[in-house]
């Protein structure tokens, strides 16, 4: 019996074999997970969490989230994939500060903060992902990212089971990139937020949805495929290196925005994979910039850390 096999039985009918991930991500393509659990409370986390810590040999993990930022291998990922949503998808406002589950889409906490006069998260609106994976990646966007107003977070460690809070001085927060773990659980989120305008808010809110409706392209893609290196957009320099609307098989780059592939219905993730190796070898080429991967990889045997 592999260890897999142990932990589908320690958790019993919360587990289900062989899910499709692809339909949980942005790209909408990828194989199924060796084990799916959907974490809808407290008691379904502590559940994964016990089952996990009773295994001796590691069993691979991943929180999907909302999978904007994935793209999983076709062959899938062997390991254990937990999403969490229900209670972990609950904001509490406390005057200037907000508490927000793991689970919550961060353009709906954009949306909510702005309603009750809260500023500071406005530019959330345009990231499809969760604060989960928002905090994980320091999301950001339009002159603005996660840290500058998160205060702290609780996480669960599903090695461990350690579950507590940590402040985000502790996190390494810095341009895409944080500390937190594949294997650890962003449960929930705290931000400081400032007095405003709700009205102005909201406003700005409907100003960033109408400039990312004009300038990105929608469809299954996952947002950026590379970081912008510094000083320069990692879009213009695929542009310039002659890499937009390069296709690889189901995979494209998009003629709309040079740092998005966009997938073909029913695609391949292998060639999502390989289009972003092919822009990245001509960047390389033309420029000598090397351009790192945005989108995190899963199931793939070289997989780009994030």
């Amino acid at each position: 019996m592999t260890a897999l096999d142990r932990l589908a039985d320690r958790l019993g009918a919360a587990a289900v074999r062989d899910v499709a991930l692809g339909p949980f991500t942005t790209y909408r393509v990828g194989g199924p997970a060796g084990l799916f659990v959907e974490v809808e409370d407290e008691a379904t986390l502590r559940l994964v969490a016990d089952a996990l810590a009773g295994e001796d040999e590691a069993v691979p993990t991943l929180v999907v989230g909302k999978g904007s930022n994935l793209l999983v291998a076709d062959a899938g990922f062997p390991g254990l994939a937990l999403r969490l949503g229900g209670t972990f998808a609950e904001v509490h406002l406390d005057d200037l500060s907000v508490i927000a589950g793991g689970a919550t889409a961060l353009p709906v906490l954009a949306r909510q903060t702005a309603a009750a006069g809260l500023t500071g998260l406005e530019w959330a609106v345009g990231v499809p992902g969760s604060v989960g994976g928002g905090v994980r990646m320091n999301a950001g966007g339009h002159g603005s990212d996660l840290a500058a107003t998160l205060t702290e977070v609780r996480l669960l460690d599903l090695r461990t089971g350690e579950d507590g809070s940590v402040p985000a001085a502790a996190l390494a927060l810095g341009y895409r990139h944080s500390s937190v773990a594949p294997h650890q659980v962003v449960c929930s989120a705290r931000f400081r937020l400032a007095r405003g305008d709700a009205e102005v808010a909201t406003a700005e809110i409907a100003e960033i949805v109408r400039w990312r409706r004009d300038n990105q392209p929608g469809g299954p893609n996952a947002g950026s495929v590379f970081t912008n290196p510094e000083g320069d957009s990692a879009g213009r320099l695929i542009e310039a290196a002659g890499g937009k609307g390069r296709r690889h098989g189901t995979a494209e780059v998009s003629t709309k925005h040079a740092n998005f592939i966009q997938a073909d219905p029913g695609g391949r993730a292998g060639d999502v994979r390989a289009l972003m190796d092919e822009v990245r070898d001509l960047v390389r080429a033309e420029t000598g910039v090397e351009l790192v991967a945005e989108t995190r990889l899963v199931g793939f045997d070289e997989e780009v850390p994030s």
